[in-house]
């Protein structure tokens, strides 16, 4: 069966879809927007829906002058996704819940403390979303006057990884007795300290929670960067990652699985879902006429805005728009995502401007236009092609598309028996057929 997640990026991951007349670009902070498009996703039988985070505006680090900022740019304000979390949880009753928190600017108790909440409040559907902060801009927000190399990120990524972890485990089952006869709450043996002392971390323990009735909540890994893929490969449930090809994502899905094996990991373990965009219509006349009018609303001045981020220190503005996409540099930012626009460049013959809107239309994700039957048949084309295991959905803007994915094309994916007609389980590891790990601490 195909996984489906709904990635949350509100109003919008298309650049300028927030400006669609069917838009509802209020849903960046409307809690009751967000309720809807949850349990719209939630009617479609979805795994989970996907909160994406940033911890600044991206582009304030040159609010002060006329640098980088995107005043074009509709991700500017949005609800923070852990306290979502919690909200949605308790008006939806299956759908897995996925907020991004990063291993950069956290710490891990904290952390672990406030998805282990989630999963109990939700009985069980919480996911991670571990990353490590692209954005640049952030730094200036913890007291750090450049972001951390990309190298250095990874590392604290992992080690902040296993002492979240280890956090988990903290509770054997049974732990709480609350025995009133007795007088006894806590049987202490089953109680564990972690004592981790590490590089990045010090951390005593125990965490102040009973155990998540996953065992701990889902693991997500979006980098697509050699590290990345380690890390993924080492720690991740499932991963999200951007492919518009399908021979290139048939190749990340052997690698990925096979580090994964090398990890002593069952590689059906580890779910691939990589990002895809849809324009649906009833006929394929229909589809296009709503691609060419979301693509009459981008700005191209915002549109070089969101590639420069990812041009290193190459003043990519200093070349005409309509050349080659020249060299670029290593960024600090998202290096997986450069490789990508490059590569996409190569293979394509895309000009600088063309890059610049293919990623302003659709972060880089790849993208389907057509009816319900010809989208279907793509990603059947993918599953079964060893390129996948499901997909991460994007939507252009806020909710008029989920909706048409979640009402034309789910039904045809469950004609073709691809995809669940009703939930099987109850927990996030249910949807996405995943056993529950051990407790380190309580392992014979």
């Amino acid at each position: 069966m195909m996984h489906l997640a709904a990635f949350m990026f509100t109003p919008g991951s298309h650049s300028a879809g927030w400006r669609h007349p069917e838009a509802v670009p209020e849903c960046d902070m409307d809690f009751r927007q967000y309720a809807h498009i949850a349990q719209v996703a939630e009617s479609g039988k979805l795994d989970a829906i996907f909160f994406q985070d940033t911890v600044a505006v991206n582009g304030s680090a040159s609010l002060d002058g006329a640098g980088p900022y995107r005043p074009r740019q509709g991700r500017t304000a949005y609800l923070e996704p852990t306290t979502l979390l919690s909200a949605l949880a308790v008006i939806t009753q299956r759908i897995g819940l996925i907020a991004t928190a990063t291993t950069t600017y956290n710490e891990p108790y904290n952390l672990a403390r406030r998805f282990a909440s989630i999963d109990h409040i939700s009985n069980g559907r919480a996911g991670w979303n571990l990353v490590t902060s692209q954005i640049e801009d952030e730094a200036g927000n913890f007291g750090a006057d450049h972001h951390m190399a990309h190298a250095e990120r990874y590392e604290r990524a992992e080690e902040f990884f296993d002492v979240m972890a280890a956090l988990w485990d903290s509770f054997g089952d049974g732990a709480l007795i609350r025995d009133k006869d007795s007088g006894i709450y806590v049987d202490t043996a089953k109680v564990h300290l972690q004592n981790h002392r590490g590089k990045h971390f010090a951390v005593r323990g125990p965490l102040n929670i009973a155990r998540c009735p996953q065992g701990r909540p889902i693991i997500t890994q979006a980098g697509s960067s050699g590290p990345g893929m380690d890390l993924a490969a080492r720690t991740a449930d499932l991963v999200f990652t951007a492919q518009s090809d399908l021979g290139e994502a048939q190749a990340f899905y052997a690698d990925l699985k096979a580090r994964a094996a090398k990890h002593g990991r069952n590689p059906d373990h580890i779910k691939i879902m990589p990002g895809l965009m849809t324009i649906i219509g009833a006929t394929e006349e229909e589809a296009e006429a709503r691609y060419r009018e979301l693509q009459g609303l981008l700005a191209d001045e915002n549109s070089m805005r969101l590639l420069a981020r990812l041009c290193g220190d190459l003043d990519i503005f200093a070349y005409p728009p309509d050349a080659p996409l020249p060299p670029l540099p290593l960024s600090n930012a998202a290096q997986a995502r450069q490789k990508h626009l490059v590569e996409k460049a190569k293979r394509e013959n895309l000009s600088i401007i063309q890059v610049a809107r293919y990623l302003a239309t659709s972060l880089g994700h790849h993208l389907l236009v057509g009816t319900p039957a010809r989208i279907a048949d793509t990603m059947e084309n993918w599953v079964k092609g060893g390129a996948c295991d499901g997909f991460t959905l994007l939507s252009p803007y806020y909710p008029a598309p989920l909706e048409r994915f979640v009402g034309q094309v789910v039904p045809e994916l469950q004609r073709r028996g691809l995809f669940r007609t009703d939930y099987a389980g109850t927990t996030l590891r249910d949807h996405l057929g995943l056993p529950i790990p051990p407790n380190r601490y309580e392992v014979k």
